[in-house]
């Protein structure tokens, strides 16, 4: 069985994070394991809390894995300190991680600012340039590539501008866009759109963590990276489009939905 390694921050309310990325996986086949970099306490209204890992704990977690179980794809999301960062990026490179997906969670859906300013000098700097793939929003394109991203022209520019300056492939995320849901993969020197259609689904609380998540999977299972960005869209299309509906905000997605196991009948 493929293995997968997700690096991030833990949701107590199961909707993004770590807990989206281990169902994630599981749902795409890989076996998941998780560093985690911060507990925070929130729900589907907002974050209350948040108690980071220290860089020491960080480290072990980290060495533990790749000592013993070494994972076929790493997924890096939230991670707000420079600390932090600087251990990820180091460990990763010690250990010779392959297929690494960096989802650089720098902007809240609310426009607010979720990494610490000295960190995000260093997340360009270390981590995205050890990364095989980054999957920035709209609002976070617009600040690793220094420019105001308002079309499909204006994402082409973007994507190129970051693929160039960490030496990676970019994924933008079309989501934020006011007319669809199509996103934009800049690899090798050559773009590529993947259509998307807008879900009328209020409950997104956790899309990009699953997005990458599922990249990352793919990716591990041998999957090239375009056919693992299509097959990615297609499992988060489908689990947005199973309609669950828990909590009173943006509530998560069934990450589960294709899951037809008698383990996971009902009585």
């Amino acid at each position: 069985m493929k293995t997968a390694l997700t690096i991030a921050g833990s949701d107590s309310s199961g909707g993004a994070g770590i807990q989206a990325d281990i169902k994630t996986m599981l749902a795409n086949g890989v076996y998941a394991m998780s560093a985690v970099t911060a507990l925070t306490a929130q729900n589907t209204t907002g974050v209350r809390a948040i108690m980071e890992s220290s860089p020491e704990f960080l480290a072990q977690q980290l060495d533990a894995v790749f000592e013993d179980i070494f994972p076929d794809a790493v997924k890096v999301g939230m991670v707000s300190s420079a600390g932090l960062i600087r251990v990820i990026a180091g460990k990763l490179r010690y250990h010779g991680a392959r297929n690494i997906v960096a989802d650089p969670v720098m902007v809240a859906t609310s426009g607010a600012s979720l990494i610490k300013p000295d960190a995000a000098e260093v997340l360009g700097n270390e981590l995205l340039t050890a990364a095989d793939l980054v999957t920035p929003n709209i609002p976070e394109a617009q600040i690793l590539s220094d420019m105001t991203i308002l079309g499909r022209d204006d994402m082409q520019k973007a994507a190129e501008i970051i693929g160039k300056k960490f030496g990676c492939a970019v994924l933008i995320k079309g989501g934020h866009s006011i007319n669809d849901a199509s996103d934009l993969l800049y690899a090798d020197g050559e773009m590529r759109w993947f259509e998307g259609k807008r879900i009328d689904n209020p409950n997104t609380h956790g899309t990009g963590c699953t997005l990458s998540s599922a990249i990352a999977a793919n990716l591990a299972k041998g999957f090239d990276m375009a056919e693992a960005v299509s097959r990615a869209k297609d499992y988060i299309s489908g689990a947005l489009g199973a309609m669950l509906d828990l909590g009173q905000g943006s509530g998560p997605m069934n990450h589960a939905f294709d899951i037809n196991s008698r383990f996971a009948e009902e009585k």
